[in-house]
C-alpha cells in the first residue's frame, strides 16, 4: 500500500485548517449579526440607532388595505411605528398582545401605526386580521420606510418619533408590553 491511499478515510489536517477557519468566520459573523439586528438585551434606555436623536423624513405609503398612511409627524403627532412582516417569526407572537394592548388602551395624541415591510398583500393582510390589528398599517412592499428611511434590515422593530419627527428611540426585536408602555409615556413628555 502506497501513502496515498493509506490516509484516504482521513482529512489531512491541511485539509482541516480551512474547515476550521470558516467555521471560526461564521460564529464571528453570527454573533455580529445577531447583535446587530437584535439578538442584544435591549430594555430600550440608550440610543440603539446611529438614528436616535435626529430628524426623521416625512413618508406617504399606501394603507395595507386601503386609503393612504403618512407619517404622523408631518401633522404634529407623536408616532410609535411598529415594522412587522406576515413571514417574521417574532412577529407572529408580537403582533396580537401589541394588538390586544392597544384596543383596551388610549394613547390619545400619539399615533400608532403598523408598517408591513418587504412583504406581500395577500399574507400581510391574513396576518393582520389573524392578530386582531385595529390600528392603521401602511404597506412597504419594496422597503421605502423600512430599509430606505430607518435603514432595518429586519423585523420586527419599534420606533418611537416625537412629535417635531425627532427619533427618540428605537427598539430591535419583538418589543415587550412594559417597553412598549414606556416607550408611549415617555412621547407624552416631549
Amino acid at each position: 500500500m502506497s501513502d496515498t491511499t493509506s490516509s484516504e478515510g482521513s482529512p489531512s489536517r491541511k485539509k482541516r485548517l480551512p474547515i476550521f477557519i470558516g467555521v471560526g468566520v461564521a460564529v464571528i459573523a453570527i454573533v455580529v449579526v445577531s447583535i446587530l439586528t437584535g439578538g442584544k438585551v435591549n430594555d430600550g434606555n440608550g440610543a440603539t440607532s446611529k438614528l436616535v436623536g435626529t430628524s426623521v423624513k416625512t413618508f406617504s405609503l399606501s394603507g395595507l388595505k386601503s386609503g393612504t398612511v403618512e407619517a404622523p409627524w408631518k401633522s404634529h403627532h407623536a408616532a410609535v411605528l411598529i415594522f412587522f412582516a406576515s413571514f417574521c417569526g417574532p412577529c407572529k407572537s408580537e403582533m396580537p398582545k401589541v394588538a390586544k394592548y392597544l384596543r383596551h388602551h388610549n394613547e390619545g395624541s400619539i399615533r400608532v401605526i403598523g408598517i408591513d415591510a418587504l412583504d406581500s398583500r395577500g399574507p400581510a393582510e391574513a396576518f393582520v386580521k389573524k392578530s386582531g390589528v385595529t390600528f392603521p398599517i401602511a404597506f412597504d412592499p419594496n422597503g421605502t420606510v423600512t430599509t430606505g428611511i430607518f435603514q432595518f434590515a429586519y423585523v420586527p422593530e419599534t420606533v418611537f418619533v416625537s412629535a417635531q419627527g425627532i427619533l427618540k428611540q428605537v427598539y430591535y426585536g419583538a418589543i415587550p408590553k412594559d417597553v412598549l408602555v414606556r416607550g408611549i409615556a415617555a412621547l407624552r413628555t416631549t
